[in-house]
């Protein structure tokens, strides 16, 4: 049985979390939130981590009854992320390791979104959608690591939501794409929009520069010539939404469908920070459903990052062998999916 302690702020997250052989102690997190129309910046975002962390550390201990004794290993995001927020985190880690005299082990955060994801819903061997604010992957595992099949060529999908919802200045609390969803959920018109699949990959960024313009047509970048009284077509900002909404799920129901055929796979599981949306489980239920397969998703408490999912990978990591002296416990705004040996995993 190993016990960890889990520590994320890879982004405008900072959550401690404690875990147990596969048993939830402990997920405590707090968001930084900027006002609307604004993103969030990595200095001020790491402001915000320090000012929280060390209260979340105690409120952990709090919430799962333990001690600093009681802990077998300390894991922390060791990537990819905004560098000054994983500092706080990696900081703050290495601190406790020496001072608690622990192992110290620094986890991929895709890896642990995905551990955690596989945990809660029991799936076995999945294909694994990983869409939040940075990531956009589509994965399968094979020989030891997780393999990316496809992925987004610039911006996340997590991204444009979010700076969508900028343009549009919807509120930041609780999460700009949680507005956008139910914004989109009073829309009735679907409008065009550029849909962007080259293989395996998808593109957001001319879909983003798109809507943008019709959001507010005085950003427009090709001034065409209107008829003399010709009016400005105008789109609430529910349809909007909710064109987006449909054309970037679209993209990546078809790419996850196509790695499921690939590897003769009935399951999907949803992991990341998109995940929690509603109206993407249910189209790709739809999918899974005309494929007789199953989708698995798990709600904000797990979707959205969270200290307990490294805390998870970790305790993994650490149940394999894993060890990680202290001059490697750095962090690193890059680091790929398949670049992890997943040697806990037996099949």
């Amino acid at each position: 049985m190993v016990c960890a302690l889990g520590i994320e702020g890879s982004a405008n997250k900072i959550g401690v979390g404690i875990i147990n052989n596969g048993k939830v102690l402990a997920n405590v997190r707090r968001t930084y939130i900027t006002p609307p129309g604004e993103g969030f910046l990595p200095k001020e975002t790491a402001k915000h981590h320090r000012e929280a962390i060390l209260g979340l550390v105690q409120a952990s201990l709090k919430e799962a009854q333990l001690k600093p004794a009681d802990l077998d290993v300390i894991c922390y995001t060791k990537g990819p992320g905004m560098a000054p927020p994983l500092l706080v985190g990696a900081i703050v880690a290495r601190t406790l390791s020496l001072l608690w005299q622990k192992p110290l082990l620094g986890v991929n955060h895709c890896i642990g979104h995905i551990e955690m994801g596989r945990l809660i819903t029991g799936a076995q061997n999945p294909i694994v959608l990983y869409v939040s604010g940075g990531n956009t992957q589509v994965i399968a595992y094979s020989n030891k690591r997780y393999r990316i099949f496809g992925e987004t060529i610039d911006i996340a999908v997590g991204n444009c939501l979010d700076r969508f919802a900028r343009i549009i200045k919807l509120s930041n609390d609780p999460s700009p794409g949680y507005n956008i969803e139910q914004l989109a959920k009073q829309g009735k018109q679907y409008i065009k929009l550029p849909y962007v699949v080259k293989g395996m990959d998808v593109s957001f960024s001319g879909i983003l520069s798109h809507i943008e313009e019709l959001a507010d047509p005085s950003k427009r970048r090709n001034k065409r010539k209107k008829q003399q009284d010709e009016p400005e077509p105008e789109y609430s900002q529910a349809d909007l939404c909710y064109s987006l909404q449909e054309t970037i799920f679209a993209m990546l129901v078809e790419i996850t469908e196509r790695a499921m055929a690939h590897c003769e796979s009935n399951e999907v599981l949803i992991v990341g920070g998109v995940g929690c949306n509603e109206r993407l489980q249910q189209m790709m239920g739809i999918m899974c459903e005309e494929r007789n397969g199953k989708v698995f998703a798990i709600d904000e408490r797990y979707c959205i990052d969270n200290g307990l999912m490294i805390a998870h990978a970790g305790a993994e990591m650490f149940k394999a062998g894993a060890q990680m002296p202290l001059e490697d416990a750095f962090v690193t705004q890059r680091y790929r999916t398949d670049e992890v040996l997943v040697n806990w995993r037996k099949d």
